[in-house]
């Protein structure tokens, strides 16, 4: 999924190191809806990059969208669309996206199986629900930083269909990168992260690493996470030194988390990199010549998507979180 933003509203470098909570925490991330496309396009929910705490361990962006009827919808349809430095990882509640990229995968995912896309130095994509579908559209699509030593490595893609599922009393906890218990995601991750959805018919203790920083995203019904109420869409900053936390439902949720994330780290439309000379770069390319470095998407019925207008100003420096 792209940020198909013309003006996009985050245009920051989040500094690692001043940004963490060094104890537990009990932070509402509220989201803001952005349009997927247009007026009448999908509305999705963005929680990260929010206004005040900008990232979760590696953790930069997280759109919730749906459930959405598309009976009387064109459904998702994003067109072929550039990423540099992250990984972007999409996920299913209900429905079908059809996934192409430049390397010449094409591949569906459905609920409860993970596409995970390592952008590295250069990859395109397109996202688009396909022409024969079930009539509800329901998921998430976060990105994770690449960290330095890996941001401009080759790019790459992989589904996995198979994820380890982890029984717990009150609801299931399917683990989407990292380690949750003795469960383990075979998904490959750059840093120290952990990302899973939890199903709840009740009320689960979830363990949590203290190591890690960790929040929680509502992805349907509305949740009481350690006694706060999340919203559908909304986010709960829970800091570091958690063992575990509490959520009750029914519902579905996803947990992410991982170690503070300490480099400057600059992000631009879909693009993530370090400094503003870069993005400018990036954004060139994709926009004279993209075959040059992102490669080309074929199969989908459209043009691609071009670029926003940089800011007049070069990227200034701000925090990963600032007070309220």
């Amino acid at each position: 999924m792209s940020n198909l933003e013309r003006e996009p509203a985050e245009r920051t470098v989040c500094d690692g190191p001043v940004a963490t909570a060094a104890a537990p925490a009990a932070e509402v991330l509220e989201p803001r809806e952005v349009p997927l496309g247009g007026p009448r396009a999908m509305p999705v929910r963005r929680s990260l990059p929010n206004r005040y705490r900008r990232m979760v361990g590696a953790w930069c962006f997280a759109d919730a969208y749906g459930p959405t009827d598309l009976t009387a919808r064109e459904g998702m349809r994003v067109p072929p669309h550039p990423h540099i430095g992250l990984q972007t990882v999409s996920w299913l509640v209900r429905g079908e996206i059809l996934h192409r990229d430049s390397l010449g995968n094409e591949q569906y995912v459905r609920p409860g199986e993970l596409n995970l896309m390592t952008a590295g130095r250069g990859i395109a994509h397109s996202e688009e629900t396909p022409q024969e579908h079930t009539p509800i559209l329901h998921g998430a699509q976060l990105w994770v930083a690449l960290p330095d030593a890996h941001r401009d490595g080759p790019p790459g893609f992989a589904h996995h269909a198979d994820l380890p599922r982890l029984p717990v009393p009150g609801g299931e906890v399917t683990v989407l990168l990292g380690r949750v218990g003795d469960a383990e995601s075979p998904a490959r991750a750059y840093t120290p992260i952990m990302g899973a959805e939890v199903a709840l018919t009740d009320a689960v203790r979830m363990p949590l690493d203290p190591a890690y920083e960790h929040a929680v995203l509502a992805l349907d019904a509305p949740l009481t996470v350690d006694g706060a109420t999340v919203t559908s869409g909304a986010m709960l900053y829970l800091g570091r030194d958690r063992a575990g936390v509490r959520i009750d439902g029914p519902g579905r949720a996803l947990v992410i988390g991982g170690e503070p994330f300490e480099e400057p780290l600059v992000m631009w439309w879909n693009l993530v990199a370090r400094t503003h000379e870069e993005i400018v770069e990036a954004r060139t390319a994709w926009e004279d010549d993209p075959g040059s470095r992102f490669g080309e998407v074929h199969g989908y019925n459209g043009a691609r998507l071009h670029a926003p207008t940089l800011p007049n100003a070069e990227l200034k420096a701000r925090p990963r979180y600032r007070p309220h």
